[in-house]
């Protein structure tokens, strides 16, 4: 191995161990039968919601209304990925064809 290939086997090393130091330390804090905090279980909660709004937000912030096609392929797939979310219940089938969906219409416009 080599210098940029070791410098990059110590890199994906250490971002797996902090990944699942993240993701074991919740269970390592709460062990032994100690009473979740209700500010956690509160987060737990509402961040997936904030998160979702935070993206949506972020994703449309650079639809130009003032000009040709005006929003309308983030508006049909948004309100395709809605409709899909609404009758079929499944994150992965509204997500997948709401992009495949935007993708196809600002190909055409």
């Amino acid at each position: 191995m080599n210098v940029s290939s070791t410098h990059a086997a110590l890199l994906v090393a250490v971002m797996a161990l902090v990944t699942m130091l993240l993701r074991f330390l919740p269970f390592l804090i709460f062990r032994g039968g100690r009473q979740t905090p209700a500010y956690i279980s509160y987060l737990g909660n509402v961040l997936p919601q904030a998160i979702i709004g935070m993206l949506v937000v972020y994703c449309l912030k650079d639809t130009a209304l003032t000009a040709a096609p005006y929003g309308l392929p983030e508006l049909l797939a948004g309100l395709a990925v809605v409709g899909l979310q609404v009758w079929r219940r499944s994150s992965l089938v509204s997500i997948l064809s709401g992009t495949a969906l935007y993708m196809l219409l600002i190909r055409l416009f």
